[in-house]
């Protein structure tokens, strides 16, 4: 049996980061929608409401925290997941206080980011989201 289909918008300026994680999740059935920064990422969010955002943090234009917030105005059942290769203390203070559910530390765990969307698959059917945390 499996969990709900998702709608997830994955947000970072690295189109390699945007590819792979593209065929990650749609290897589950879910629906993927990309955006190069925080700018197109608003517009998405307007236009798809996404389940989950996989989001970068230093993009060009808006980096991921202000997008996380502006994100969270429009739609608050959003799951917000932060991506970094540079995350710090104070970043993962500011991501969680913001709403983010997770945040992940780059370059990721292939496996991690599986177990990851399989969870919220299956989370998502329940409406069950876990508590935040850091990956």
């Amino acid at each position: 049996m499996r969990g709900e289909i998702l709608d997830v918008l994955i947000v970072d300026d690295q189109p390699g980061v945007r590819y792979l994680l593209e065929i990650l999740i749609k290897e589950f059935g879910h629906r993927v929608h990309t955006a190069e920064n925080g700018l197109v990422a608003l517009e998405r969010v307007r236009q798809i409401h996404p389940d989950v955002i996989f989001m970068d943090v230093r993009m060009p234009l808006m980096d991921g925290l202000e997008t996380l917030r502006r994100v969270k105005k429009i739609t608050s059942d959003t799951v917000v997941i932060i991506m970094s290769a540079y995350l710090s203390d104070h970043t993962v203070e500011q991501a969680l206080k913001n709403g983010a559910y997770c945040c992940l530390t780059k370059p990721f765990d292939i496996e991690k980011i599986k177990e990851l969307i399989q969870a919220l698959s299956w989370q998502h059917r329940k409406r069950d989201w876990n508590q935040s945390y850091v990956i």
